[in-house]
Order: C-alpha cells, then sequence, then structure tokens
C-alpha cells in the first residue's frame, strides 16, 4: 500500500473510493497510525475508502486535540477534493481506537461537521491518574503533595459524556467492545448515545483484546521442515488473523 503524507495526515488512496474514513488512534500508538493500525486500515481501503489517519500527541487539553485533528484532517480534504475527488460526494465516518473516540466525539459535539456515522471502538474515558503510567503511583506515595497534585484531562471524563448527551450531532454510530478488554469503557458510552440516538446506535461485542486493533498480520515463513515451533507460529498467527479479520468485516458490514 502507497501511503502519502498530506499536511499532517496520513493517506491512503484506493482507484475508485466509495466513502472517506478518517481514523484516530488511541493515546500512545496515535502518533504513527499508519504503522501501529496498518493491516486494518491498508484492508479497509483495499475496499474502496480513501484512508485519512490524523496523528496527534496526547496531552492534558483535549478539546484543543480535537481541534488540532480537526485542522489537520480539513487539509488533507481541501487536497482530496482539488486532485482526487473534485466536487462528488463521497460519506466521511469517523473511527477511533481507545481515545481516538474521545476526540472524534469531542469533535462532534464542539464542531458543526459533516459525518455519516463515527465507528468507535474500545472507548476509554478514564481520568488522568488511571490513564497516565506512575501518576497514580506518584500521588500515593507523595501523600504531602497531593492534596495540590489535581490534575485532569480537560474536558474531564464526566464533562465528556454530558457533551455527547447535550450537543453531539452524529446520529449513526457503531460501538465495538472485545470480550477481553479489561480498560474498556462502551457501555458508558453506549448508555448515553442509546438516550440521544436511540434507533441509529449499534453496539457489536467481538473476540479480542484492547490491542486487538494494532495487531499485525503475522508472516511466519516455515522452514524446509514442519517443526512443532512453526505449528506454534501458524496457531498465533491464524488466532491474530481471526480477531482482526472478523473486526474488519463487523466495520464493512456496518459501511455497507
Amino acid at each position: 500500500m502507497d501511503w502519502r503524507e498530506v499536511a499532517g495526515n496520513w493517506l491512503l488512496i484506493p482507484p475508485n473510493p466509495v466513502g472517506i474514513i478518517h481514523f484516530l488512534g488511541g493515546a500512545f500508538v496515535a502518533a504513527a497510525p499508519s504503522v501501529t493500525y496498518g493491516w486494518l486500515l491498508e484492508n479497509l481501503c483495499e475496499q474502496g475508502y480513501i484512508i485519512v489517519a490524523t496523528p496527534f500527541i496526547n496531552t492534558f487539553d483535549h478539546g484543543e486535540i480535537a481541534t488540532e485533528v480537526l485542522t489537520t484532517f480539513d487539509q488533507a480534504m481541501i487536497y482530496l477534493r482539488r486532485q482526487i475527488i473534485g466536487e462528488r460526494y463521497l460519506p466521511i465516518y469517523g473511527m477511533g481506537h481507545s481515545m481516538g473516540c474521545k476526540v472524534h466525539l469531542l469533535i462532534a459535539s464542539l464542531y458543526n461537521i459533516d459525518r455519516a456515522g463515527n465507528i468507535l471502538i474500545s472507548f476509554n474515558n478514564y481520568p488522568a491518574r488511571k490513564s497516565i503510567p506512575l501518576l497514580e503511583q506518584f500521588v500515593q506515595f507523595a501523600p504531602d503533595f497531593a492534596p495540590n497534585f489535581d490534575i485532569e484531562f480537560t474536558p474531564s471524563p464526566g464533562q465528556t459524556l454530558d457533551l455527547v448527551r447535550d450537543r453531539y450531532t452524529v446520529g449513526r454510530n457503531l460501538l465495538i467492545k472485545f470480550r477481553k478488554d479489561t480498560i474498556d469503557q462502551t457501555y458508558d458510552l453506549s448508555d448515553v448515545l442509546y438516550q440521544r440516538f436511540p434507533q441509529m446506535t449499534a453496539i457489536q461485542i467481538l473476540k479480542g483484546t484492547h490491542t486487538t486493533p494494532i495487531a499485525q498480520d503475522v508472516r511466519w515463513q516455515t522452514g524446509t521442515s514442519f517443526t512443532p515451533f512453526d505449528a506454534l507460529g501458524q496457531f498465533v498467527k491464524q488466532e491474530f488473523y481471526r480477531d482482526l479479520g472478523q473486526l474488519k468485516e463487523t466495520v464493512l458490514q456496518w459501511l455497507g
């Protein structure tokens, strides 16, 4: 696949596009989405979707991240209009994983945008103390400093759900939760979205973990003779591919 960098975005463009997917990754892997989510995004592109993957660096101000991401995405759309699709209409879908879901939710709650729907995978909305490695431990081991150590994301987890409840404008939503995901908060989000758009919100529970979307197809090469180690490698590949493949098919079925 031929990834190209355009105005801070990473783009994949199929020959005859049928839609556009704006992708945002998780907090600590969002800086290089074309690498960390390569298998999933490239397979979606093969089905005719232009991929616009916008990198971002996590900070405490998630509202500012949403603003910067939307501005960067708009630059990609200018390029696509001028160079690829012209004035013809293609539906735009947001797709986020983990924190990327929160950024998409904020974009659609704070700004007037054109989206045919959002795909929200493994939504995570934990407070800063639980999200940032060592922050909670620091507070526990520095009790004298802890009362003044009141750092939280903006908007906070509660404020984020309130914004979605009151101002979120994307009516059609697919929420995806993995069975072995221990940090997923999809049910909290589904409660809010079912209140706002009860007829157009769907939830799918799939086999996998929080890191399933960033797994890659394992290209296992066997030796001249097939050994027990080769059998283990093939098993691992099949497990990775099965979960990734199910995620891909679920997304494509909803898009279709």
